[in-house]
Parts: structure tokens; C-alpha cells; sequence
């Protein structure tokens, strides 16, 4: 990197609004810079472009979606140029991307853009597939009462910025790590000798901590809701015993959450089983980028 390694106040205020900690985006960025310049600097910019060489570029969409990284992406051409390198915001993320319409524009050293370009565009087109994906899926729910929920299958090291883009898409996270909140699953079942056990193993180690039990059949439901539990976590239910498991936590207090063979196209009929969320594995492992571009003005 070329530029001092220390966000200005703009951008770390930017990114603190969305929920982000700057030093923790700037570590991102920082190891995936060092990805691109580890065998060396950029030697196709710096054998092509003038060393005085100035330019303005902006980011811009190909296509329609929800936008999520623009301060991201701007931190990148920052680290890169420091303050030789000028940024101004177009879009908020979480607002619409218009195919044409600059989300960002960056003015500077040539060969500091161009050697920031892949990188950013790597971290917000990456990020708004996520928030775009999130939309379609909470708009497939729309009217039904459910929310789409994440899950930690993200990618290593990117959980901060994955799961805020599924709040970017109107999405709900669910537990950021190990330590925020308490999920029984099968493995842990039995190596607690059942449900109840499992349950009243976690009560007495770690009081207060939001609790979720995974079941696979509605007699587990059951014991779950016996044990009182807060939220049950519906594996690969069928319509049918989802709709069982609905009935079985009706006033109780007990909230719902499906997982487990869901796909867009069938996420509405699910949601108006009544359970309370969706949890989504798809939304940060599986989506697709979407296309924006780094254009040089001529």
C-alpha cells in the first residue's frame, strides 16, 4: 500500500453509521491488498502509467440490485492513495444500484486507482450480491409476518461485512459468533444425553444467553418446548410437520425458525406456515456478485 494505513474521519464515520468497525474493515482490506502486491507492486500499472499520472474514475453498476460496500470500496482507493487520493459518495448503501448512475467517484494518482480497482470492486460487488439476494428473498416473504435470517456460514474473515450486507438487503442477522448466543444441535444432543439435558447445560454455564435448540422431529419439539426454550430451530421440516410444529408453540411464546432445503421459489409457502424466520445459509455462501465496474474518464 502507498497510502498511510489510517482511514480518514469520513469514511470511519461512514462506516461506524453502518454498524462497522473501521480498524476491523481496514484489516480486511489490508490482507487482501497484500494478497495482490505480495510478489511485488503493481507491474503492469507501473509500467504503463505515468508516475505523475492523475485521473478520475468512478464505480459504477451494470445492473439493477441493492448496493452495500460503497464505504468499503471507497476505504480501499483511501488506503491505497492516502491523501493524494479524493472520494465522494453517490449512494447509500441499501438503496437501489441504477445501471449507469456512479455509486462512487475517485480522483487521484492513476497508478493508486488502478492498483485499488480490483480489490474494491471485489469487496462491493461481493457485498451487494449478498444484499441484493437478501432482497429477493425477503421480498418473497413480504406480507407473511417471517424474516430472512443469516446464518455463520460466511466467508472466513468477511463475517462484519457479509452480515451487514444482509442488512443492507433488509435481512436479520442471527448469532455473529460462538459467544453471543447458544444453538443446541444434534452433535451436542448427544454429547449431552438429549435435548433437556443439553438445555439445562448451557442454563447453568451460561445464564442469560439467548438460546436456540435445532430439532428434527416434532417429539423433539416437544421436549424443546418443555425445557423452555426460547427458539426452536426447525431442520428440514416438511410443509406438513411445520405447519404441526406451528400448532405445538401456538401461545407459548416460543418462537419458529425453518432451515434446511429452502429455495426462493418455495420460501413464501414456508413463511405462511407461521413460523417466525427463515434462516438462509444461501444468502453469504451462495451469491452471486453483483456486476459493478471502475471506469477511468477519458
Amino acid at each position: 500500500m502507498t497510502g498511510e494505513g489510517v482511514l480518514r474521519p469520513v469514511l470511519s464515520t461512514a462506516l461506524e453509521a453502518a454498524g462497522l468497525h473501521p480498524a476491523e474493515v481496514v484489516q480486511v482490506i489490508r490482507r487482501a491488498l497484500e494478497e495482490d502486491l505480495a510478489l511485488g507492486p503493481d507491474v503492469t500499472t507501473d509500467s504503463t502509467v505515468p508516475a505523475g499520472a492523475r485521473a478520475t474514475g468512478d464505480i459504477v453498476p451494470r445492473t439493477t440490485g441493492v448496493l452495500a460496500g460503497v464505504p468499503v470500496a471507497a476505504a480501499v482507493f483511501d488506503l491505497v492513495g492516502g491523501p493524494e487520493v479524493q472520494v465522494e459518495l453517490h449512494a447509500d448503501d441499501g438503496t437501489p444500484a441504477q445501471p449507469g448512475t456512479p455509486v462512487l467517484t475517485v480522483a487521484g494518482p492513476t497508478r493508486a486507482l488502478l492498483t485499488a480497482e480490483r480489490t474494491a470492486l471485489n469487496l462491493i460487488c461481493h457485498l451487494s450480491g449478498i444484499a441484493t439476494l437478501t432482497q429477493r428473498w425477503v421480498d418473497a416473504v413480504a406480507g407473511t409476518g417471517a424474516a430472512i435470517r443469516d446464518t455463520r456460514k460466511t466467508t472466513p474473515g468477511l463475517r462484519a461485512l457479509e452480515k451487514y450486507a444482509v442488512r443492507c438487503g433488509r435481512g436479520v442477522n442471527h448469532r455473529m459468533a460462538l459467544g453471543d448466543a447458544a444453538l443446541v444441535k444434534d452433535n451436542h444432543v448427544a454429547a449431552a444425553g438429549g435435548i433437556s439435558a443439553a438445555v439445562d447445560a448451557v442454563r447453568a454455564s451460561a445464564p442469560g444467553v439467548p438460546l436456540e435448540v435445532e430439532c428434527d422431529t416434532l417429539d423433539q419439539v416437544q421436549e424443546a418446548i418443555a425445557s423452555g426454550v426460547e427458539l426452536v430451530l426447525l431442520d428440514n421440516f416438511s410443509l406438513a410437520d411445520t405447519r404441526s410444529a406451528v400448532e405445538l408453540v401456538r401461545g407459548s411464546g416460543v418462537r419458529l425458525e425453518a432451515s434446511g432445503g429452502l429455495s426462493l421459489d418455495r420460501a413464501a409457502e414456508v413463511a405462511e406456515t407461521g413460523v417466525d424466520y427463515l434462516a438462509v445459509g444461501a444468502l453469504t455462501h451462495s451469491a452471486p456478485v453483483l456486476d459493478l465496474g471502475f471506469d477511468l474518464r477519458g
